[in-house]
């Protein structure tokens, strides 16, 4: 058991070495007046959705809803973002259907090079986002933008660099 423990954490080391912390300061939900001189704390949520980048809105939207039977919204265009966005209801999860809006989209440049789509990013939830950035970029974890922005639910988000999350682009919203 122990080999493998140390099997795993070699792995870890190596797909996410900007994440690696020895074991005993791994963060736990304990509160700070029980741990003299510890940084901040925050949590992780639960996922909040899963991206897909999609050559067309409508095609995919009729997919999830008339063959997959899906709850599925309508199109909203979120000009900030340069994206439209059409959330699909999983009762559990939610997954969200992303659309170039104009040129200078990100997604337009994520479909030049994947032509049919896929996944584009995943969405977990945090409860104190600000408190998440500040200990994020002590650890080194890159984000992507200088501050942090209103997403697509109205809350705030940040996207951290797909290279320290192997290779995931992962998004944080405030819970």
């Amino acid at each position: 058991m122990a080999r493998m423990l140390k099997l795993a954490a070699a792995n870890a080391v190596v797909l996410f070495p900007r994440l690696w912390t020895p074991v005993s300061t791994v963060r736990t939900s304990t509160s700070l007046s029980s741990c003299p001189g510890a940084g901040p704390v925050w949590n992780l949520g639960r996922l909040n959705h899963v991206a897909i980048a999609v050559p067309d809105l409508e095609k995919a939207r009729a997919f999830y809803k008339n063959v997959l039977g899906a709850e599925v919204g309508e199109p909203v265009p979120l000009p900030e973002h340069g994206v439209s966005v059409v959330f699909v209801n999983l009762g559990n999860t939610k997954m969200e259907l992303l659309h170039p809006l104009g040129s200078d989209s990100p997604i337009a440049g994520f479909l030049k090079k994947n032509k049919a789509g896929g996944m584009h990013h995943v969405c977990i939830e945090v409860d104190n986002i600000n408190v998440a950035v500040m200990d994020l970029k002590e650890k080194k974890i890159r984000i992507l933008s200088e501050e942090v922005k209103i997403g697509a639910h109205g809350k705030p988000v940040i996207f951290l660099h797909p290279s320290d999350c192997g290779g995931v682009l992962v998004e944080l919203e405030q819970a």
